[in-house]
């Protein structure tokens, strides 16, 4: 009996199928010359041209983008907490030959600590808070420190925390960054107000400077300058440095502290609470008020005036006297609890006989037998 042989296609493989679907010669290529300009297109016309890619963080006078309505969702705050995401390297400005970004976490000094170091930033408030906050610390770092190196930078982020622990200047990072701004000269921090905002930055001079705004405000100190309040570039000198207490020099920045009370440990006892404003510039204004500026002297004459009052008026302070019932009053009213009238007790030995009584007073010392 003659055998029958039953023959199976072999289902082509998908690495086959891939490449007979792009090959250009056979009965169907008109089809697959179709297909592949719709893969093309659908995607192109699928994309909205309002959704462009995400440009790096530029200093605007103007919300940041999840401030906007319409240009943000709940929780969108969160997503600008995130690292950047890494650029292309032919995005990349290396021109001035930067260190690679500074990676948060335990770091040692190799400086000598300038006097008592500050106490670490501790971050609160809301995602919107923490975004604010963020924003304002690289562009000073960035605009203030960008071509410094790493420990500059560090310093500078140090003095603006300081200035939020200290009473004399606004108790948030964006408040001290962009304290004086209104102003067409005499800001703060002279980028705030010079027009240097209109630059755009450099992707890996921001991202550097933003490792370390990163790292100070997770609670990094740098010790070096320790309590240093002010600071000013090498080839200027101005009229408050003889003033203050100079602490170092790191690159271009000479950094300074106060003298007095007010640059003790103690005055920098103000707790960050949150509320960020706005990361922006303040609008322009011409009512000059001693606050948009303050000048660094007086700050200083006024901590410490303000200082030694309340430590007289503590110290004058009587407390007034209690109160009692018409009851309390009858029973002899604070001679009651002042333990003068105590019973005495029989059989007590002489030398326990004036037993809470001042050590001091000689008429009352025990007489020895």
């Amino acid at each position: 009996m003659p055998r029958t042989v039953r023959l199976h296609r072999r289902r082509p493989r998908p690495s086959e199928r891939l490449r007979a679907l792009f090959a250009w010669d056979g009965p169907h290529r008109g089809r697959r010359l179709l297909a592949l300009a719709a893969a093309v297109a659908v995607p192109a016309m699928a994309a909205p041209g309002e959704w462009p890619g995400f440009q790096l963080a530029a200093a605007q006078d103007r919300p940041m983008p999840f401030e906007t309505p319409g240009e943000s969702f709940p929780g969108s705050a969160f997503f600008y907490l995130e690292d950047l995401p890494p650029a292309p390297a032919g995005e990349l400005d290396l021109s001035d030959n930067l260190p690679p970004p500074l990676e948060t976490g335990a770091h040692s000094d190799a400086l000598a600590a300038a006097g008592p170091a500050a106490r670490s930033f501790v971050e609160l408030g809301s995602g919107l808070d923490k975004a604010r906050a963020l924003q304002c610390m690289t562009m000073a770092i960035y605009y203030e420190a960008a071509n410094e190196p790493t420990d500059g930078q560090r310093a500078v982020a140090q003095v603006i925390l300081n200035r939020v622990a200290h009473p004399s200047y606004p108790n948030s990072v964006c408040g001290v960054v962009f304290q004086g701004s209104e102003r067409r000269t005499g800001c703060q921090f002279s980028f705030t107000c010079d027009g240097a905002l209109a630059r755009q930055p450099a992707r890996a001079s921001w991202d550097r400077a933003r490792s370390v705004a990163a790292s100070a405000l997770a609670g990094y100190v740098f010790k070096p300058v320790g309590l240093a309040t002010h600071y000013h570039a090498t080839y200027v000198l101005p009229y408050w440095a003889s003033s203050l207490q100079n602490v170092g020099t790191i690159g271009l920045h000479t950094f300074y502290k106060w003298r007095g009370l007010a640059g003790r440990s103690d005055a920098f006892a103000s707790r960050y609470r949150g509320g960020e404003p706005v990361a922006a510039p303040h609008p322009r204004s011409d009512v000059v008020t001693p606050d948009s500026a303050p000048d660094p002297v007086m700050l200083a004459q006024a901590y410490e005036a303000a200082k030694r009052k309340a430590l007289a008026e503590s110290a004058a302070y009587v407390p007034p006297p209690p109160t009692y019932s018409a009851a309390v009053q009858a029973r002899g009213g604070d001679r009651t609890f002042t333990a003068e009238n105590l019973p005495q007790a029989s059989g007590l030995k002489a030398e326990f006989a004036n037993s809470g009584r001042w050590i001091g007073d000689a008429s009352q010392a025990p007489t020895r037998q």
